[in-house]
């Protein structure tokens, strides 16, 4: 999963601090991900300052809140339910509340996730999760391996 090129350079603008963050994770089903965050922060109520730059320490804390909340929530899941936790961007409006004790955000959102390593293929989880597929309806067999006699017409000589 990629945000687009052109989306990620209409957010990033002058007079505002640009954080970023990468963490590696583990999800229940044993994919091994890298997820990155993108956050810029923003004006304070009452602002009258044009720039809004975040200290060195405040962007630390930041990133530190950003890599906790991104742990918890990729490692408690299974990959089906972390890509729908992505559509809605969930992860991204924890973390821009979760920080605005330290600083205000705007436009936080998981930018990559990378797939580092997949687990092994297993037939078993295959058939698990796509239901019993073995289920056979109420017509017997027998009828169903055999095919009904069609007449064909006789080709003529032209």
């Amino acid at each position: 999963m990629d945000m687009t090129t052109d989306k990620i350079r209409s957010l990033v603008k002058k007079w505002q601090t640009t954080i970023e963050c990468a963490v590696d994770v583990t999800t229940t089903d044993g994919y091994k991900l890298r997820m990155f965050c993108l956050a810029f922060t923003k004006k304070r109520q009452n602002q009258l300052k044009k720039t809004t730059y975040a200290q060195t320490a405040q962007i630390k804390m930041i990133r530190k809140k950003m890599t906790d909340i991104m742990t918890k929530e990729a490692s408690t899941v299974d990959l089906k339910e972390l890509v729908r936790k992505f559509i809605p961007n969930s992860i991204g409006t924890q973390i821009e509340q979760a920080c605005q004790c330290i600083y205000p955000l705007k436009d936080v959102f998981i930018r990559k996730v990378k797939t580092l390593k997949a687990p092994r293929f297993d037939i078993t989880k295959l058939m698990e999760v796509h239901g019993s597929s073995t289920e056979v309806s109420a017509v017997p067999t027998s009828s169903l391996d055999e095919g009904t006699k069609v007449d064909r017409p006789s080709e003529t000589a032209a």
